[in-house]
């Protein structure tokens, strides 16, 4: 018989079964792994949509340029104003010289290029006292007597031209009045060398425009609109 101090032996052929040493713990991570996750999952899913993590970093005043863009902002444009521009008529006569060279249809054809419309022609042989009362603002010039001798010499095609700054820009077509100091591409640079043969006329103000239309064609011009009107202008 045993003594009280020791233990029974187990059954012959059985042994004790001893946990191994750590193994408690390692059935403890994964519930406490799956615990997490779960908390986790939960928070994302019933946490409320309206409110801002604190994890959220504050936004940044320069995020979002555009939004700081005033709505009044304008924005400056170089086209020319058109609504400050004028529909004008201005006289324009090719002087004995440019008919005899044959240069009607190429002068011509530069102010309709242009987009001018045509609104009156005449080709004729002026007067003498016709003459002097286009030019007789110039009837204390030494030159005036050699000028009516020559405008009066031959046939001159006497035209009226309507369009936006008419004036203003039938000169510039023209070129200077000296054909050398006049730029290529202009009428007097590309067909002219002498002053004195400098090919066409031109209206030097609106006033003296109307002048000259009234002097020349007294019974009035052509009202009429071009087919290519609406392709000259964008506004009327």
């Amino acid at each position: 018989m045993a003594g009280p101090h020791h233990e029974s032996a187990p059954p012959s052929g059985q042994r004790r079964r001893r946990n191994p040493p750590g193994a408690a713990v390692g059935t403890l991570v994964p519930r406490i792994f799956l615990v997490l996750v779960g908390l986790l999952l939960g928070y994302f899913l019933f946490a409320p949509r309206d409110q801002t993590s604190s994890f959220s970093p504050s936004p940044s005043p320069i995020s979002n340029p555009v939004s700081s863009i005033s709505p009044t902002l304008q924005v400056s444009s170089d086209e020319p104003k058109t609504a400050a521009m004028s529909t004008e008529q201005t006289f324009i006569a090719i002087k004995p010289d440019g008919v005899q060279r044959g240069l009607i249809a190429p002068i011509i054809g530069r102010f309709e290029n242009r987009g001018f419309k045509l609104v009156a022609i005449n080709l004729v042989t002026p007067t003498k006292e016709h003459l002097e009362k286009h030019y007789e603002d110039l009837k204390e010039k030494p030159f005036f007597p050699g000028l009516i001798s020559y405008m009066g010499s031959g046939p001159i095609c006497a035209m009226v031209w309507e369009g936006r700054d008419a004036v203003k820009t039938g000169r510039t077509l023209l070129g200077a009045t000296n054909p050398l100091a006049s730029a290529p591409g202009t009428i007097r640079g590309d067909f002219a060398l002498d002053v004195g043969r400098n090919v066409c006329h031109g209206s030097d103000s609106v006033e003296n425009a109307k002048k000259e239309i009234a002097h020349w064609f007294p019974n009035g011009t052509v009202s009429w609109k071009a087919a290519q009107f609406d392709w000259v202008y964008e506004k009327a």
